[in-house]
């Protein structure tokens, strides 16, 4: 599935406005941005993927724009995707980009693979 590049390109312009340093990565059909080694923020299709508090996951999915990230039949905890209507605007696609950059500090990095 291909990735919506005019969303790309607004989650781009939010995160250089919030003066964070990033990386782009494209993963399993997203391109995913990468702040301080760890996801952050990304772009599915025409939708927002977020990574968030996991306590917080609940409060959120009692709106209908937001839905779980679910990795063939399996749900992942704190990740969440957001149709592209409820991100039309810059102030909400900005909202959901600094929840993100708020919890990065506390995610866990992904695990490295050692190589041999």
């Amino acid at each position: 599935m291909a990735y919506s590049e005019y969303l790309t390109d607004r989650v781009r312009n939010s995160l250089k406005g919030n003066k964070i340093g990033f990386e782009e990565k494209k993963m399993f059909g997203t391109l995913s941005f990468f702040v301080d080694e760890k996801l952050c923020v990304g772009v599915s299709g025409e939708e927002l993927l977020v990574r968030i508090p996991p306590e917080d996951q609940d409060k959120y999915l009692q709106n209908e724009d937001c839905r779980l990230l679910d990795d063939s039949g399996k749900s992942m905890k704190g990740f969440l995707l957001i149709n592209a209507e409820a991100v039309d605007m810059d102030e909400d696609l900005d909202k959901w980009v600094k929840r993100c950059l708020e919890f990065n500090p506390k995610a866990k990095s992904s695990k490295k693979k050692r190589s041999m």
